[in-house]
């Protein structure tokens, strides 16, 4: 799935608009991805994530990145041979949708601040 744009608070993937964070897996988008302490991303808050047994992980830690993604939850997922990504939210975004069509690639964007 390519993303077609990303402003502050918004996103458009394959032609569909989203005004909350969301996950886009290879062949769907879940919108109704939360986290548990909203701006710090646990490993729980990626179970989705990890059952889709992707090969990389892009995570877009927002406009400002003021969401925090501990060095734990990056460690976990590089134990399960999942490379992690991790950048603003709009570096995330060139960054998925250059690596996108080189595996099982899963992005995890966080859309404000």
């Amino acid at each position: 799935m390519k993303i077609d744009l990303y402003a502050f608070g918004r996103i458009l993937v394959e032609g569909r608009e989203y005004t909350t964070d969301v996950v886009i897996y290879p062949k769907y988008v879940d919108a109704a991805w939360r986290r548990k302490e909203g701006h710090r991303l646990s490993t729980e808050d990626l179970r989705g994530v990890i059952e889709a047994d992707p090969e990389i992980v892009v995570i877009g830690t927002g406009a400002f990145g003021e969401m925090a993604v501990p060095p734990e939850v990056v460690a976990d997922l590089e134990a399960r041979r999942i490379r992690v990504i991790v950048l603003r939210t709009k570096n995330a975004v060139e960054t998925y949708n250059r690596v996108r069509g080189t595996g099982r690639v899963v992005a995890a964007i966080h859309l404000t601040c």
